[in-house]
């Protein structure tokens, strides 16, 4: 996959969106924008990003076909490199994303295909290391310190998630399709 097509935060949704089920371009834009309407979501991005992935063997795309007098679409579906590459995303998100960050975001919202163990964990090493790293809030500029706001509360955000998985105050586990894909 190009360097581009592989960082661009609309990956993961389309495995997660293509985990659940197999989909045309035109029905994972749609999905998209529905779960996540602050993504810029195109068919043509996603008709793109498709072709990319199948390239690069996370996706597989089958024979176009033709419902009614629609014109014929090619229906995707994960591979199990894309299923490995999937959770690979959601912990890489979790961890490593930047503060207030839409990548955050859509790997929060995809969090359940972990354990609760495993996602509460990430989660508490991320708070820690988000909290390690603020530095003095007398130095800086107002972005310097609108951007160590927004990382207090998302270490707030966090540690309170992290507990709230732990102590099983939240339903937790992926739903069965995802579960049953992530084994295959």
């Amino acid at each position: 996959m190009p360097m581009d097509a592989s960082r661009n935060s609309l990956v993961l949704p389309i495995l997660g969106l293509l985990t659940e089920q197999p989909a045309h371009a035109y029905d994972l834009a749609g999905r998209l924008r529905d779960r996540s309407g602050r993504l810029p979501v195109t068919r043509s991005t996603v008709a793109t990003l498709l072709k990319s992935m199948a390239r690069s063997g996370l996706v597989t795309a089958r024979e176009p076909g033709r419902v009614g007098n629609r014109p014929p679409r090619t229906v995707y579906e994960t591979t199990s490199a894309g299923v490995a590459d999937f959770h690979h995303r959601v912990e890489s998100g979790l961890r490593d994303s930047p503060v207030a960050s839409m990548d955050f975001v859509l790997a929060v919202g995809y969090a359940g295909v972990l354990s609760a163990d495993r996602a509460a964990l990430i989660l508490e090493e991320r708070a820690a290391l988000l909290a390690s790293s603020e530095s003095d809030p007398s130095q800086g500029t107002l972005e310097a310190e609108y951007w160590r706001g927004m990382a207090a509360a998302e270490i707030t955000w966090i540690r309170e998630l992290a507990r709230r998985i732990r102590t099983r105050e939240i339903t937790w586990g992926a739903k069965p399709a995802l579960a049953g894909r992530a084994n295959a």
